[in-house]
């Protein structure tokens, strides 16, 4: 890869890790209130027809912030990647990963045929 495309990819996944750090920002936000709710309730919710319980959007909302944290993960180590000089190679058979792939996952770690 070029410099500028380097420069280019750079600028992609820090944009990318900014969003989602933001978005993991706000899900623990949303789940520190969702568990604040719950706390001074004594409602029996599982019993509720009216929607979802407190352990399920606990639940959904703690999936949500571990899918989070693996990609703010995943883009962390793209950016190691990039300024180590081994971004766009396969880890596993050591040739180019296609530029489509790293277009649609900037964060690939992986050829096509080694995925």
């Amino acid at each position: 890869m070029s410099g500028r495309d380097l420069a280019a990819v750079t600028a992609r996944l820090e944009s990318e890790l900014a969003e989602t750090t933001a978005r993991l920002g706000a899900l623990r936000g949303d789940y520190d209130g969702v568990v604040a709710a719950s706390l001074d309730s004594n409602a029996d919710d599982e019993h509720d027809p009216e929607g979802a319980t407190i352990a399920y959007e606990r639940s959904q909302l703690g999936a949500l912030i571990e899918q989070t944290q693996r990609h703010v993960a995943d883009v962390r180590a793209a950016l190691a990647r990039v300024a180590e000089g081994r971004y766009g190679t396969c880890e596993r058979c050591g040739r180019p990963i296609p530029a489509e792939r790293l277009e649609a996952r900037p964060t690939a770690r992986t050829c096509v045929g080694c995925a």
